[in-house]
């Protein structure tokens, strides 16, 4: 499963406003509830399961880059919300580097083979430079996911 297949412009949040990893996992949950993906009643589950994942390890993986995700029965399909952050977010990143690009993604429980899989293809098109650089200077949300679509295919 490739990024662009997870998300919709609706689903990017152009300024982040979060300062700290939790605020940002918070802020893309609410995206995820705004546009639809998740219920509005599972928002408190998901992000608590999220935040467990978060708690064992940072997803925080260097390079300006923190990928939360999470495995929930809460949902049918791979589910996911990128936001930028032009200020940076405290993430307690591997690096100890403030984070810009937060994509969260969610798999649905006892799909392992999907959540590694996703994991490794958005780690490995995010931690491609010419691709974050190109993701930070993009003017709108829009311009984001055609950046998203092009790079994927390659």
């Amino acid at each position: 499963m490739d990024l662009g297949d997870i998300l919709t412009k609706e689903q990017i949040i152009i300024d982040l406003q979060a300062t700290d990893r939790w605020q940002a996992i918070d802020e893309l949950i609410n995206n995820l509830v705004a546009t639809g993906k998740i219920s509005p009643e599972h928002h408190d589950a998901i992000s608590a399961v999220v935040k467990k994942r978060e708690s064992s390890m940072s997803t925080g993986i260097g390079f300006g880059i923190g990928i939360p995700h999470a495995s929930t029965d809460l949902i049918g399909e791979v589910v996911g919300a990128l936001g930028r952050s032009s200020k940076g977010v405290n993430f307690d990143a591997l690096d100890n580097q403030p984070v810009n690009l937060v994509m969260l993604f969610l798999v649905p429980q006892g799909q392992f083979q999907k959540h590694l899989h996703t994991l490794a293809n958005i780690a490995k098109l995010l931690h491609r430079a010419d691709f974050r650089q190109a993701l930070e200077q993009a003017p709108d949300a829009e311009a984001m996911l055609k950046i998203i679509k092009e790079h994927g295919t390659k």
